[in-house]
């Protein structure tokens, strides 16, 4: 483990232990940004979530070499009086906490609409008033549309990259319209972000803003009522994982069309653990954090993944016996697949200067390792839910 003494920031200042407040903390991003912070760093964590399955083996037993810097206090942010207090006792807060399944964009506008503004308010307000430095995550979502998806389709402008490059300081962020409720949790996030910055503005509050471009990797929920929710659709790739491991077609909205870009979680937490010990670099920055190299359209992501599957099953079937098959694809319509008030966005391609200006940040995983590193996980995990699954079932 690293001691605060042979830790030194960009400008090689020596980084001091601190105290950490990370809401949502038991989630995908959280688990994994718990690990670095235990195995990597001095910090302390207060990790404040619901549920803390993703970091139980953090968490016991007592011998655990960081045992005594990470806590786990199990609250709601909605209607918790102990989170001002657990914040006032850290010296940063890291706020994870949101909805942010697709699904749920169109089904439950309105509790997506809460979650990630109404629900975000005491976090900033109570961060503000004691003078506490804030990272808090966003979305690229909140890019929208980019301007070139309005230009006639066989516009040559369409391929000029200062029409659809997402920048932090100047792209726009263009929804739809009102109907196309798809757009709530995005004009949610948008809203909280200026909230924010406007409090650093009028009031002085630290704040460090994190755009993730489709962070990817092992514990991200893909498995629906083990993992992740049991209703609703989940992600795109947590969408074909499922497909995949349960030997069903992947489905393409709209033809697959749309292009998008993923990064490595163990990546992209590099990223954050350099916003958190430079705060000199990161305060009062909004951050995109992605890979613009692992650029894809969904259709050809499902064909990647179906290769990755293969390949890993030409092995499986060794040991289980099972004939390997190849998971053809199908096309489904929007509204079909997320129901009525879907919109999507045609590119989320992340511009990297600021990060890199800013921390020297580049990412490094290909998309081939990240899928083959995640699915191989999945894999794993899939197969142990079937087991105790069937366990249960002689039990009883």
């Amino acid at each position: 483990m690293a001691t605060s003494s042979a830790r030194v920031d960009l400008d090689g200042n020596t980084i001091k232990p601190f105290t950490i407040c990370m809401i949502g903390a038991g989630g995908f991003i959280g688990s994994h940004l718990c690990e670095k912070l235990m195995s990597e760093t001095p910090h302390t964590v207060l990790a404040v979530d619901v549920y803390n399955d993703k970091i139980k083996h953090l968490l016991e037993p007592d011998s655990l070499p960081w045992a005594g810097r990470i806590q786990f206090h199990r609250l709601n942010i909605k209607n918790d009086s102990r989170l001002e207090g657990l914040i006032k006792c850290s010296d940063l807060t890291v706020n994870l906490a949101a909805i942010c399944t697709p699904a749920d964009y169109n089904t439950r506008p309105l509790d997506t609409i809460y979650s990630n503004f109404i629900d975000a308010l005491p976090v900033v307000k109570y961060c503000s008033e004691n003078n506490k430095r804030l990272i808090h995550f966003s979305t690229c979502e909140v890019y929208g549309k980019t301007i070139g998806s309005y230009l006639p389709k066989d516009s040559p402008l369409r391929q000029d990259p200062a029409y659809y490059i997402l920048k932090e300081d100047t792209s726009p962020c263009i929804f739809g319209s009102i109907e196309k409720q798809r757009w709530s949790y995005a004009c949610a996030k948008q809203l909280i972000e200026r909230l924010i910055y406007a409090e650093g503005a009028e009031n002085g509050l630290e704040f460090t803003i994190v755009r993730p471009f489709n962070w990817i990797g092992p514990r991200m929920d893909f498995i629906p009522g083990i993992d992740g929710p049991s209703e609703g659709v989940p992600r795109v790739l947590a969408c074909f994982s499922n497909n995949l491991l349960r030997r069903e077609p992947l489905k393409l909205v709209d033809g697959g069309e749309s292009q998008r870009t993923f990064v490595y979680i163990k990546d992209a937490i590099e990223a954050v653990l350099l916003m958190i010990e430079n705060p000199g670099r990161a305060n009062g920055h909004i951050f995109n954090v992605g890979n613009p190299n692992n650029e894809v359209t969904v259709r050809q992501l499902a064909e990647m993944m179906t290769k990755v599957n293969f390949l890993y099953s030409l092995v499986y079937a060794k040991v289980s016996g099972e004939d390997s098959i190849e998971s053809p694809t199908i096309d489904v319509s929007s509204k079909e697949f997320y129901g009525e008030g879907y919109d999507d966005s045609d590119k989320r391609i992340p511009d990297m200067t600021i990060i890199n200006k800013q921390l020297g940040w580049d990412p490094k995983t290909s998309l081939w390792d990240l899928l083959e590193s995640t699915l191989t996980y999945q894999h794993r995990t899939y197969a142990e839910a079937v087991k105790q699954s069937i366990a249960k079932a002689v039990a009883n």
